[in-house]
């Protein structure tokens, strides 16, 4: 009988017979799923501070036990906080040996490697002066760092004895230098 009339009412029964507005009732819910999101992304993090090395290995089931969730809640956070574009490498094997591997990258990192994936032989004089400024203005290097670069990058594009291939090898060999010493 309680549970019709708070329907009637707009309202969303909960236990012990107390009843809530529906669009409280819903929101209170989003808000407790949040929250689960919240310490399956802290349980984590807390993991990965306990470990010098930036890496956890992790079993889905144990996290879902400790927090009192689903596997997939685990999953869902995953996708959306542990990403590459913020700073972390996931790896994951599902099964009953299974586990997540998640390591913290660095965000100089990605960006050097994001820059050598976009290195190739069509790769524009201007396009290289921009990641250039873009380590500049990130202070990723010093100007006189950059002055360099751009000397031999404008050498390498202005001379007609260098390959497409011996550019795109001096490019690449001049980022994996800057990363090797950030």
């Amino acid at each position: 009988m309680v549970k019709k009339r708070a329907a009637r009412a707009g309202l969303e029964e909960l236990a012990g017979g107390c009843a809530l507005p529906v669009p409280l009732f819903y929101r209170m819910k989003v808000s407790i799923m949040r929250n689960i999101a919240d310490l399956i992304e802290a349980y984590i993090l807390r993991q990965l501070a306990e470990n010098q090395d930036g890496t956890v290995e992790l079993r889905r089931t144990d996290i879902a036990d400790k927090i009192s969730c689903a596997p997939s809640q685990i999953s869902y956070v995953l996708s959306t906080r542990f990403t590459p574009a913020k700073g972390f490498s996931v790896e994951s094997r599902r099964g009953l040996g299974g586990y997540i591997r998640i390591v913290q990258v660095p965000m100089k990192n990605l960006v050097y490697q994001d820059m050598l994936s976009k290195i190739d032989a069509h790769t524009s004089l201007k396009t290289t002066a921009s990641m250039v400024n873009y380590l500049l203005n990130q202070d990723m290097i010093t100007a006189r760092e950059g002055a360099l670069l751009m000397q031999v990058v404008t050498a390498a594009y202005d001379s007609e004895e260098v390959s497409d291939e011996a550019r795109v090898h001096l490019l690449k060999s001049l980022i994996h230098t800057l990363e090797n010493f950030s």
